[in-house]
């Protein structure tokens, strides 16, 4: 009996060790000292440097933590500064006059000082640390509600990239790095903490923001981080529809739109944001070179600090399926106007099926569309009355990348130019000229598009 009880002791303590093998012990952060990276407080916001101080001085951790830390690296001048911290969110909100803690998926605390709003974030824990509070998954793995709190170990190990999860403190003035981000950073790699298809399947949205930060850095996706890609792109159908419009606006509208169209194609992901462009780029030349030309334009736009507008985007991105259905109904006998307008919805009913599109932004980008089907007709006081359209220089900008991708002959949009920087005279005699002409498409039609009545006969 006392054999027994020696070889239960035995295999007890054996199955103890295998555990505590397993289970791999935690790793201390390799610690860059000041000397020894570039980041200055005079590159921080200011903001950020008194969040961090107050939570401090109340005996709180605090660290400036993901892009702020990795552009400041770079060598860049990054705006927006998030602060990570071991106090709750509700303890963190009695320190800030007029902060609000926002979210449901991941509560966070936004801290207002002077006129800029800090991010201020909880150390996140394990999911299998959740024990007082909420973690929630879908059936396909994704997280639907997230506050489970844990340590800056473990708030590391639960961020994406290795690139995003560096923390820098005021504390020492050093840079803590649990995941290998500064060789990464080095290296220009993008990678994933953890196993790859289950940190996208927790939160499909991190394949567009791998896609994303590789066309921002120009950095390679490494290997493991790239191949799942494929396979899970149909994930981002969970995604909300209004989440997914905020990371389009990010994808395409931060400087390196084509880049990043052309990896998002790469990948397969790019027909589950846009399905009806999807389809049209792959049996319309013209599609493909409209998309690309708007996403040029747009990039150099916002690298020339000029002003650029969602609608017009979305407006060339959705404008050659919008093209196709309206020839179709054409084709049925419906006159052009009322058929563009069908044809606008159902395209844009599609669209909103995937992504958001913000009434201040889907209006003018409608109007846009429907100054396409306008513009040709510059009879009488028409073209002045059209020059005048609060989107016509949307439109027209919109006219000439039809014409420079081959999509309609071009004339039109020389016309218009030579419209814009004519004076009074000049715009009545190129109206003049056109009607000469028979070009001013008003055959037969009245000023409000009505046809033209027969005089009376004389009584």
């Amino acid at each position: 009996m006392a054999a027994v009880k020696t070889d239960s002791r035995m295999l007890n303590n054996l199955i103890s060790s295998i555990k505590r093998w397993r289970k791999p012990a935690k790793k201390g952060p390799r610690v860059i000292a000041r000397n020894d990276h570039n980041i200055s407080r005079r590159d921080i916001s200011r903001a950020a440097l008194t969040v961090m101080k107050r939570l401090q001085e109340a005996g709180y951790q605090a660290y400036i933590v993901g892009g702020g830390v990795r552009d400041l690296m770079l060598g860049g001048h990054p705006k927006d500064f998030d602060v990570a911290t071991d106090a709750t969110p509700e303890q963190a909100k009695v320190l800030f006059r007029g902060a609000r803690i926002v979210g449901r998926r991941f509560r966070i605390l936004h801290a207002r000082i002077g006129r800029e709003v800090i991010e201020v974030t909880t150390f996140r824990g394990h999911h299998s640390d959740g024990e007082t509070h909420e973690a929630k998954q879908s059936e396909h793995g994704m997280l639907l509600r997230d506050n489970v709190y844990g340590d800056l170990e473990s708030d590391a190990m639960r961020r994406d990239f290795t690139v995003n999860a560096l923390y820098y403190t005021t504390d020492g003035f050093a840079v803590h790095d649990y995941t290998g981000g500064v060789e990464d950073i080095n290296n220009r790699l993008i990678r994933m903490i953890g196993a790859p298809a289950t940190r996208y399947k927790e939160d499909p949205v991190r394949m567009l923001r791998a896609v994303r930060f590789a066309a921002k850095l120009d950095f390679a996706i490494e290997p493991a981080t790239e191949a799942p890609l494929k396979e899970l792109a149909p994930l981002l159908r969970n995604i909300a529809p209004a989440r997914l419009f905020d990371e389009i606006l990010k994808l395409l509208m931060s400087g390196q739109g084509e880049r990043t169209f052309e990896l998002l194609r790469r990948y397969h992901l790019w027909q589950h944001l846009f399905p009806d462009n999807a389809a049209q780029i792959e049996k319309n030349p013209a599609a493909l070179e409209l998309t690309k030309r708007a996403l040029r334009n747009t990039d150099q736009r916002i690298q020339a600090d000029m002003r650029v507008t969602p609608a017009f985007l979305y407006a060339a991105l959705l404008w050659p399926a919008v093209d196709e259905e309206q020839k179709k109904l054409i084709e049925k006998g419906i006159p052009p106007a009322p058929a563009l307008a069908q044809a606008a919805q159902k395209i844009t009913s599609n669209q909103l099926a995937h992504t958001a599109i913000p009434k201040r932004f889907s209006i003018p980008m409608r109007e846009i569309w429907d100054l396409q089907h306008r513009l040709p007709q510059r009879g009488g006081s028409r073209a002045q009355r059209q020059l005048e359209h609060p989107r016509f220089r949307a439109a027209y900008d919109f006219l000439l990348l039809r014409e420079e991708c081959g999509e309609i002959e071009p004339g039109l949009g020389n016309w218009w130019t030579d419209f814009q920087q004519a004076d009074d005279e000049q715009r009545q005699q190129m109206v003049r000229k056109l009607q000469r002409s028979g070009g001013n498409n008003r055959r037969g039609r009245n000023s409000r598009g009505g046809r033209r009545r027969k005089p009376k006969a004389a009584e």
